[in-house]
């Protein structure tokens, strides 16, 4: 009798201590994830904000294009008169 006794007291704290640290893994595993989530995003975030600095670069350097066209033709004109 005294065995059986012994055997469940020590299922129940093995059980215990099981659960425990499956729970104590589950909460570690959720905050890294969480943790995870915000990195990704601050990089996506990061990743719309340089594209759209590329696209910015392009139109300006079209326009530095269009704006040295121009100034040439004016250059051009003034030597032709």
């Amino acid at each position: 009798m005294e065995g059986i006794v012994v055997a469940l007291i020590g299922l129940a704290g093995s059980a215990i201590g099981s659960l425990v640290g499956i729970l104590t893994s589950s909460k570690l595993t959720s905050y890294r994830l969480e943790q995870l989530e915000k990195r990704v995003q601050a990089h996506n975030n990061l990743i719309e904000r340089t594209y759209k600095l590329e696209e910015r670069t392009e139109l300006q350097e079209e326009k530095i294009k269009v704006a040295n066209h121009r100034i040439e033709d004016l250059e051009n004109e003034v030597r032709q008169n």
